[in-house]
């Protein structure tokens, strides 16, 4: 059944990610972020600034902390994932990509970019979307974790939505988020197989609770 969520997880995303890949392939990366800027207005202005911020890290360690009261195998799931990707994408921002520029550094190229007021736009490590990356590793965690279809789903397009906060806040580019979601979904992947599948599978005391008192 978890692999199932984990399967379903994956095939909501890529569904909703295709448009985006396609974008990316075909046009500009100034021209695709002015294109997605057109979807702006009021209400939304006000909520991506608090939606973002459910991928800061403070929530995940809040669910992870949560899950201890399920098992230690349902805190790793999602507290492995997360401290992972985390580590990954601070590497490749800080070794590997620290001077990819991000949507503030092009806004003379893009006169009429709608910017949301009281966001503070930063100018360096945008590639990958570390934000993004939280939100796909947290997501994946809790669909494996829960273990149902229609979850995994769900979880699919809310993790969507955390990474398009990005772009609308003009934080990030496409290619920016894509590449969070795929590293957040594979570090995801990865540490299903070795809680679930792998040498740690079997494990019995991954099971238990520190919280509930074992039967004798």
């Amino acid at each position: 059944m978890r692999e199932r969520s984990l399967l379903i997880f994956m095939i909501v995303a890529l569904g909703i990610a295709l448009p985006a890949i396609v974008a990316v392939w075909r046009m500009d990366h100034l021209a695709l972020h002015m294109a997605m800027n057109q979807y702006h207005g009021s209400f939304m202005d006000l909520v991506f600034p608090y939606i973002t911020d459910l991928a800061s890290g403070w929530l995940t360690a809040a669910l992870a902390l949560i899950l201890l009261r399920k098992s230690w195998r349902a805190f790793l799931m999602v507290g492995l994932t997360s401290i992972i990707s985390a580590v990954v994408v601070q590497l490749l921002k800080q070794l590997i990509f620290p001077q990819v520029v991000r949507p503030s550094a092009f806004l003379e190229g893009m006169p009429g970019l709608s910017l949301v007021a009281g966001v503070e736009l930063h100018r360096y490590m945008s590639f990958p979307s570390g934000h993004t990356t939280a939100a796909f590793s947290l997501c994946i965690g809790l669909a494996v974790v829960i273990g149902r279809p229609w979850p995994a789903a769900i979880l699919a397009v809310v993790a969507a939505i955390l990474a398009y906060s990005r772009v609308y806040l003009s934080q990030h580019f496409t290619e920016d988020i894509l590449a969070g979601a795929l590293l957040g979904s594979l570090v995801g992947i990865g540490v299903y197989w070795a809680l679930y599948r792998g040498k740690w599978a079997h494990n019995s005391g991954l099971d238990r609770s520190p919280f509930r008192r074992q039967n004798q």
